[in-house]
């Protein structure tokens, strides 16, 4: 799958792509820097109607913007706002990412990203393999 990194490991800023021109939209500050590069597959349409989200576990500096090939390895369970918002956990080829090493620093993130935002409830649930991973994006292109 190819993704658009929106948001830079590291880096509270929160970055809006148009999903279909995959022009930059906007940006805004959220409450916590993203663990991991993040993003969305493109040509992907989830559930809530918005492309795929995902995060690229690596520790290579990706830039907002930047378009990068990844293979899905794994699937976070997320719930906003009451909204199933699964998040793809994904690596570039040639690299290796523990799923174990990961899941705390996302379920951290999760719980804090949005905290300046009143009301907001985020509730995140299991950490998937890769075959929930690639059955949530074949139904994410499929769409």
């Amino acid at each position: 799958m190819r993704v658009l990194i929106e948001n830079e490991a590291g880096s509270r800023r929160k970055n809006t792509y148009d999903e279909t021109s995959l022009a930059f939209v906007k940006a805004e500050d959220v409450s916590a820097a993203y663990p991991f590069p993040y993003g969305f597959a493109i040509g992907t349409h989830a559930g809530d109607g918005d492309a795929a989200d995902c995060f690229v576990l690596t520790r290579r500096a990706l830039k907002a913007g930047e378009i990068v090939e990844c293979a899905p390895v794994g699937l976070l369970e997320q719930v906003e706002d009451g909204e199933t918002d699964h998040k793809l956990l994904a690596l570039l080829p040639g690299e290796t990412f523990p799923l174990a090493d990961a899941e705390q620093a996302l379920r951290d993130f999760v719980g804090r990203v949005f905290a300046h935002v009143p009301g907001k409830q985020m509730r995140v649930g299991r950490l998937l393999g890769p075959d929930a991973a690639e059955a949530y994006l074949r139904d994410c292109t499929g769409r």
